[in-house]
């Protein structure tokens, strides 16, 4: 039986209307989740919610137990995953406010859990992370995204910086070089993990900010992230709970 994720990033978190919500603490061999896993529904069907910033959004990304997080969710049976992931635009049609459904990702993280293949692991798992994201589901998020008639693109390059400082323009631009149309702090080891659980998971971005050295606006400011994020995260919450009967098919 499907059952739907929705790891929530910036932004996202007070726009889920849950119904009937049932929050329960979690406890994983990796230690805690970010928060209590919210088992509610949106329109009628059942997802579970997890903030990956915690409640309050006062965990920084290269601190967020991601282990804990894809291990609770496996727990609970979940089958599939939506990750929200607020990122900056790189290349010239990742414009703020535009919804991306990145097919590839380049990880420029560090020191992060990144597997369950640690110390304690009876065998070590080398998955094929050829495609990171499931192909499935972005599948749904674009065709419900045409019938939305909303601003999107289909494919693109995530680059997961480290942060939780924005990058420098040069290195946006040696992440250009490699390739990479958009960049965030979540994307991994979220993506991998979900891989070795053997979870199919997909990442609904939204830009929020030209990265740095882009666009017209010269230092990056929460100001004009908050803005974008105001009218961006509407669009990616009504395209998630307009998808979900058709992911709920998968």
């Amino acid at each position: 039986m499907t059952r739907i994720a929705i790891i929530g990033g910036t932004g996202l978190d007070e726009l889920v209307s849950l119904q009937d919500v049932h929050a329960e603490e979690i406890v994983t061999p990796y230690g805690k989740p970010s928060a209590p896993l919210s088992t509610g529904n949106i329109e009628g069907h059942e997802v579970i919610f997890l903030p990956r910033h915690g409640e309050s959004h006062n965990v920084a990304p290269h601190n967020i137990n991601y282990r804990a997080n894809l291990w609770a969710l496996k727990q609970q049976g979940v089958t599939h995953v939506v990750a929200v992931n607020a990122v900056g635009g790189i290349t010239d049609c990742m414009s703020p406010e535009k919804l991306v459904f990145p097919n590839q990702i380049i990880d420029y993280t560090y020191s992060r859990q990144h597997t369950f293949s640690d110390e304690n692991a009876d065998s070590v798992m080398h998955i094929d992370f050829t495609n990171p994201y499931s192909k499935l589901i972005r599948g749904v998020l674009r065709s419900v995204a045409v019938e939305m008639g909303l601003d999107f693109t289909g494919e693109a390059v995530y680059g997961a910086a480290q942060g939780p400082r924005l990058e420098t323009a040069a290195e946006i631009n040696r992440m250009q070089q490699d390739g990479c149309d958009i960049v965030g702090m979540t994307g991994m080891p979220e993506a991998s993990l979900a891989r070795e659980l053997d979870i199919e998971y997909a990442c609904c971005a939204l830009v929020v900010n030209w990265a740095a050295g882009k666009g017209d606006d010269g230092y990056i400011t929460m100001d004009i992230i908050n803005k974008h994020i105001q009218y961006g995260m509407v669009s990616a919450s009504k395209l998630i709970a307009k998808a979900l009967p058709e992911l709920l098919k998968l």
